[in-house]
Parts: structure tokens; C-alpha cells; sequence
């Protein structure tokens, strides 16, 4: 009996205990979910106060010279307070006056209804139905707001484009996705944020910081004004201003003369690695993606077959051909693998594979300066052999190839140069595992030739090649390119200041220049020399073989010769020899900013031909 009393008594104070923990369970769950859990905290605000957002003003974007590029023009959203709205709605006039359609309509009520898509939703406090309303469709729709009780407008503002060109580079704005939401806790639903370009990049300094107004709610969610008399609100800040080192006009003249072609032209200011024009064509007005339609006009360019949304500038990644020999000189020059007196034959290709690659008649055998001069492609063969294949040098194949490889990456090609715009690609450089993958029996120069005159597997953006013609410029290093000058009250990035060394002597890189030089005296370049005796231009043209169709037609230079002031690269896909459409286009776009704008006669002449001068895609990938 006394150990059934006992057992008995253990049984109550167990239960008693385990009371005691489920009672404490909660109400530390309590305390969490109250006080502790950020959750509850910002669902309890959100039933007792509204928040009116104030938007600021959007920050505008200016060229290098002042000119405005992108401002803000008004507009408005519709707000909705669902509980208002009557039964009776007259949901086709309302579609009417807002130009839209009722399956829209619809989905934007389901939209402002959801609460995981619309946090802190209520009934009876505004709702935005719709951004972006134009003036007029506002304007129209305020006249008769009677009629639909719950609706208010709301003033906005959008973007507009002082200009018909750089849409790559200022980029477009839409509203935020889930994807914005989740990265930017700053960003509710219904925002706009950038996509792309500099809109995209620079989003945070042109957004500004939102305002608000803290509004008191009732038990139904029904405003009863201002809580704490306004003590709570915050004061929008506006976004702060771009200036861009770009040059509208420079962007202009070279879009112009892209029309009907495909490929880019990027000019950069070697001083100080600032973008000075980024043309990528075929191209579009940055105004078709602004405003109400930019759905339906992303979707037409999405499907233009000249795909003009991509930015071949940065993105289209090509055979740089013999733009790409400067860096072989440079590289050939540092390793000892030459002298500037080294001479190797030619006799209309490499004698070492009879005679391929192939090459053009001129005097033979010849010194490094004179194979830029003039183009050489067994000059460059013939380094490329005595640096991967004498064992004296580098006890492997691998190995040499290896240290080829590093002063490629150097030179900024293989991997993306950090540019301040979005969707940069990398270009390629094989290494020695590619081939050793390919190529199990074992490979050496004669297997990669083609490399030496940027053939085979090297690939390079257009925006490299203009970098590499910045190092020339420079000698020997470049700064990282950037498309942004100024941003109003805050200092840039400081990567971009920073040079960026190629590890090769700049005397080697003088006799770079000097055969660039002489390619535009007397050379391949010829017709680049636009002031003889005035300025000297320096170049090397581009003929890169293309399996899918005509050859493309690439140029880089720089100028003047001493204390350059401009590198560019134009690359003209299916555009046949270098000097057919690189150099010309190169030549004006050179003229027009080193002598501020103003083209002679000769330069019209051409530019006028370019923008005239279509060429056919049928057949392209």
C-alpha cells in the first residue's frame, strides 16, 4: 500500500513538472514571437500603422560633356482602397481609361490581394494597382475619379532619354522581380529598379532613399491620421547624379556608322582607362524600354534576329586575328625569344609547316618592327615555335605554354577586365590542360599555330582589344575601363585608379608602337593616317577568319604616337579585311575626337559611305 501511495506521488509531481515545462514552453514562445522574433514585431507594425511612401527623385545621368542624357518626367500610379470599391465596378471603363486590358486588371487586384506578394495588405488603406501611368491616361482617368469610388492617383515619375543612342550603356528600368526583393531589403513591391547598363550598376546611388509618412490605423485597418504628429516621418533623399565618360556625339557617329552591320567599336582614354564611346550594333533607342509598353518592347527585341539586346562590345567574343600580335611582339620581346634584330623569313606563309599559315608578299626575311608594319604572319610563327618548343628555355611544352598563358592574362584578355557594367564575358585563353585533354599523343607549337596571329582557340571582346591598344599606348599597363566619371557626392570605385602592370618592359612596348606606326605611315593601316605630319596615328588592322561566312574585319590603334590621348578597336563581324571596314570606321571615329567634333570633308565622305553600307546576315548563326 505505501509503495503504491509513493508510486502515486511521483506520478502527480511528474505531471506537475511536465505542466509546469509546457507552461513555460509557451511562454517563452510567447516572449520570442512579442519581443524577441522581428517577424511578429513587423506584423504587428504593419496592422497598426500605414506607411506612405514618398518616392525621391530618381538621379539623372550626363555625358562627359555636360549634355543630359536621362531625366525624370512625371508619372503616376493608381491606387486602390479594395474595400471602396463597389460591386457595381465598370471594369471595362476603367480598362478603357488606363489602357489596359481585364485579364490585367484582374491579375493586378489578385496581385495588391496576396499577402506574400503584398505584405502588410489591408483593406482599407491605399494600394497601388498600377505604375508607371503616363500623364494623359492619368489626366483622363482624374476627370471622371467620381465614378470610381476607392481610386486615387498617386505622382510618380519616369524615365526619359534625352538621346537615341548608348541604350547598352544607360540601360533600362522595371519593376523589382522576387529575385530583386529577396537581395535588397529596401526594395518593396512595385519598385523600379535598374536592369541593365549603368541604371543596373549604379542602381543604389541613383535610387535615393524613400520617404514616408507614418499613418495611425484603427482595429480595421482605417487610417485616423498622422501618428506622433509626423514625428516618425522621414524625408525622401533624392538619388545622386552620373556623369559618364562617355561622349554623345563620339557614341553617335559610331552608331551611325554601324547601321546595317554587326560588332562595336570602344574607345577608351588610355590616361585614365574612362570609356569614351561603346557602340555595339545593331543597337536600339534607349526610349523602347520606358514607360508603360516595355513589356511588349523588350519581347520585339528579344526576337529581332539581329539580336540587338546582346552587347557584342562586351559580350560577342571573336578571333581578334592580327590585332592580336602586338601582345605576341611584346611577349616574344620580354621572354629573350627575340631581339628587335631578330630576322625571320617568310615566303608568302611559314616555312617551318610550308607555308601555313598562309601569308601576303613582302621583303624577307624581316625584324619584328617591320612584321608589325606590314602584318607578317610567319614572323609570329616562328616566335611562338622557338618559345614552346626549345627544351633550353622551358624543360616542357606545358610549361612554356603555361608562362605564354600568364602574360596573356596580364594583358587583360581571358578573364573579364571588371568594367562597371553588367554581362561583361571572359573571352577565352586555352592552357596547357586543354590541349593535354585534346591532343593525348602530345602537342607543340606546330599543333596551336594558329594562336600566334589570334587565330585558333583565342577569343577577345572588343573591349579587350581596345584595352591591349591602351597598354601600347601606355607602354607597358592599363587602368581598369569604367564607363562612369563622376558620381554626384561620392568617390568612384577605387579599382579603377589603380594601373594595372602587364610585367613587360615598356622599351618593348616602344618598338610595339613603333610598328603600329609604321602600319598607318606605310603599312596595312595606311588609310588611318588622317593628319600626316600633325598627328601620329598608330594602328594594326584585323582579317579574322570566320568558318561560318566572310572574314571579320577588325582595327585597334591609338593616338597621338607620344602622349596618347585615345585607344580604340572597331571589329566588324563578316566585314572581310581589316581595312575594308575596320580602319575607315577607326580613321573617322579617331578624327572626330581629336580634333573636337569636327570632321573634315574626306571624314564626312567616308562616314556618310559606312552608314551606307549594309552588309547581309541571311546565312549567320
Amino acid at each position: 500500500m505505501k509503495q503504491e501511495n509513493r508510486n502515486e506521488a511521483q506520478r502527480s509531481i511528474f505531471l506537475m513538472a511536465l505542466a509546469v515545462l509546457l507552461v513555460l514552453g509557451y511562454v517563452a514562445r510567447l516572449f520570442y514571437l512579442q519581443i524577441l522574433s522581428p517577424e511578429y514585431k513587423s506584423k504587428a507594425e504593419n496592422n497598426a500603422f500605414y506607411h506612405h511612401v514618398i518616392y525621391p527623385e530618381r538621379g539623372a545621368i550626363f555625358d562627359r560633356t555636360g549634355k543630359l542624357l536621362v531625366y525624370n518626367e512625371p508619372a503616376y500610379d493608381v491606387m486602390v482602397i479594395t474595400k471602396e470599391v463597389g460591386e457595381n465596378l465598370d471594369s471595362l471603363a476603367l480598362c478603357q481609361l488606363l489602357s489596359i486590358n481585364i485579364e490585367t486588371l484582374r491579375q493586378r487586384f489578385e496581385a495588391v490581394r496576396n499577402r506574400d506578394l503584398n505584405p502588410g495588405y489591408s483593406p482599407y488603406t491605399p494600394q497601388r494597382l498600377l505604375a508607371q501611368v503616363s500623364a494623359g491616361d492619368a489626366g483622363r482617368f482624374q476627370e471622371v475619379l467620381y465614378k470610381f469610388p476607392g481610386f486615387s492617383v498617386q505622382h510618380r515619375s519616369i524615365r526619359r532619354y534625352g538621346t537615341e543612342v548608348a541604350a547598352h550603356v544607360l540601360g533600362y528600368m522595371s519593376e523589382c522581380s522576387p529575385g530583386d526583393l529577396e537581395q535588397d531589403s529596401l526594395l518593396a513591391p512595385g519598385d523600379y529598379v535598374g536592369k541593365s547598363g549603368v541604371e543596373r550598376t549604379y542602381d543604389a546611388a541613383l535610387r535615393g532613399t524613400k520617404g514616408y509618412e507614418v499613418m495611425l490605423r484603427d482595429a480595421r485597418g482605417r487610417i485616423q491620421g498622422r501618428y506622433n504628429n509626423g514625428a516618425n516621418d522621414r524625408k525622401e533623399v533624392a538619388g545622386r547624379n552620373l556623369t559618364l565618360s562617355i561622349d554623345e556625339g563620339l557614341q553617335a557617329l559610331g552608331e551611325r556608322m554601324m547601321q546595317g552591320k554587326r560588332g562595336g567599336i570602344v574607345m577608351i582614354e588610355p590616361a585614365t582607362g574612362e570609356v569614351l564611346c561603346l557602340v555595339t550594333s545593331p543597337a536600339y533607342s534607349p526610349s523602347l524600354l520606358s514607360g508603360r509598353d516595355i513589356g511588349k518592347n523588350h519581347l520585339l527585341l528579344a526576337y529581332n534576329p539581329g539580336k540587338p539586346l546582346f552587347n557584342r562590345a562586351l559580350q560577342g567574343t571573336y578571333p581578334p586575328g592580327s590585332t592580336f600580335k602586338p601582345t605576341q611582339a611584346a611577349i616574344l620581346l620580354n621572354e629573350g625569344v627575340i631581339t628587335p634584330q631578330t630576322l625571320y623569313t617568310c615566303y608568302r606563309g611559314y616555312p617551318y609547316m610550308r607555308g601555313r599559315p598562309a601569308c601576303h608578299g613582302h621583303g624577307s626575311p624581316l625584324a619584328v618592327e617591320f612584321a608589325l608594319t606590314t602584318s607578317c604572319n610567319a614572323f609570329f610563327a616562328w616566335g611562338l615555335h622557338y618559345m614552346l618548343d626549345d627544351r633550353r628555355r622551358y624543360p616542357t611544352v606545358q610549361e612554356a605554354f603555361t608562362h605564354w598563358k600568364d602574360y596573356m592574362v596580364r594583358m587583360g584578355y581571358g578573364y573579364p577586365l571588371g568594367i562597371d557594367l553588367p554581362g561583361e564575358k571572359r573571352g577565352f585563353i586555352p592552357n596547357s590542360e586543354y590541349y593535354d585533354k585534346w591532343y593525348k599523343a602530345g602537342w607543340n607549337s606546330s599543333t596551336i599555330i594558329s594562336n600566334s596571329i589570334g587565330q585558333g582557340e583565342v577569343l577577345a571582346t572588343p573591349l579587350q582589344m581596345a584595352n591591349l591598344a591602351a597598354i601600347v599606348a601606355n607602354r607597358g599597363y592599363y587602368y581598369r575601363p569604367h564607363v562612369v566619371h563622376e558620381i554626384e557626392g561620392m568617390s568612384l570605385d577605387t579599382a579603377y585608379s589603380h594601373k594595372q602592370y602587364t610585367g613587360i618592359a615598356a622599351q618593348h612596348w616602344e618598338i610595339v608602337a613603333n610598328g603600329m606606326a609604321g602600319a598607318v605611315r606605310a603599312g596595312t593601316c595606311h588609310a588611318a593616317n588622317f593628319a600626316p605630319g600633325e598627328i601620329e596615328v598608330c594602328g594594326k588592322t584585323g582579317t579574322a577568319e570566320n568558318p561560318h561566312g566572310p572574314d571579320h574585319s577588325a582595327f585597334i590603334g591609338f593616338a597621338p604616337r607620344n602622349n596618347p590621348q585615345v585607344a580604340i578597336a572597331v571589329y566588324v563581324e563578316n566585314g572581310g579585311f581589316g581595312a575594308t571596314y575596320g580602319v575607315p570606321i577607326g580613321r573617322v571615329m579617331l578624327e572626330y575626337y581629336l580634333r573636337e567634333g569636327h570632321l573634315s570633308p574626306t571624314a564626312e565622305g567616308i562616314a556618310s559611305r559606312m552608314s551606307h553600307s549594309y552588309l547581309s546576315y541571311r546565312n549567320a548563326p
